[in-house]
């Protein structure tokens, strides 16, 4: 199989400046609601990169789990590589596709953590199984085996029974707080869609066309 010869010619929809409006993270939600009303899978899965203090980067899937006053939410273990590499150059992108809309979206910005009740109060609804794993899985490092993490697992199951698992301090929040969000929209012959906004000093946003 030649895979120069694989491609697709998009022609679900079109996006003009008129769509989108003047508020970036207004159009997003309105996006990522028709994402999930089109029972895509893993909708608020988005690709988060980062960048070692050596200048690589380095990707992985993440999932969105909420937007709170206009900044992207996710968790994680704070000494995972993305943590440690936050903590080193707070600086991310963030990338949604949606292959079945034709419609990706991509946000650069700065990142913090969370506020520590917004971390408990995630923390806590999360699944009891997703709880143990959270605390007793050394993330990013080197394991002898599988077999090595089911231990883990098995020693926090015995040690907590039915009570209940406060979140460890190394696993929370973090906030992504937006300075240029891309809306691409899939069209024919290749002759995409691209708005991207960039946020202004004062805090409003600038609005532009790009090439696709």
């Amino acid at each position: 199989m030649n895979l120069g010869d694989l491609r697709q010619d998009y022609k679900r929809n079109r996006l003009d400046e008129a769509d989108s409006g003047d508020d970036p993270v207004v159009f997003f939600r309105k996006w990522l609601d028709e994402a999930i009303q089109a029972d895509i899978s893993e909708p608020t899965a988005m690709s988060l990169s980062t960048v070692s203090s050596a200048g690589k980067p380095s990707s992985r899937i993440v999932l969105l789990k909420s937007i709170e006053h206009d900044q992207f939410v996710f968790f994680t273990n704070y000494e995972s590589m993305k943590g440690e590499h936050l903590k080193l150059n707070p600086h991310a992108s963030l990338l949604f596709f949606w292959p079945q809309l034709e419609r990706q979206v991509r946000i650069e910005g700065t990142v913090t953590k969370t506020d520590r009740r917004i971390s408990d109060l995630y923390f806590l609804s999360r699944p009891f199984e997703s709880r143990l794993s959270a605390l007793v899985s050394p993330q990013s490092r080197v394991i002898s085996g599988r077999e090595e993490l089911e231990k883990l697992v098995d020693h926090a199951a015995e040690k907590f029974g039915t009570a209940e698992i406060s979140r460890p301090d190394y696993w929370g929040g973090f906030l992504v707080n937006p300075e240029t969000i891309e809306f691409w929209q899939g069209r024919p012959g290749r002759l995409h869609d691209r708005i991207r906004y960039r946020k202004k000093s004062e805090g409003d946003w600038s609005r532009e066309r790009l090439a696709p």
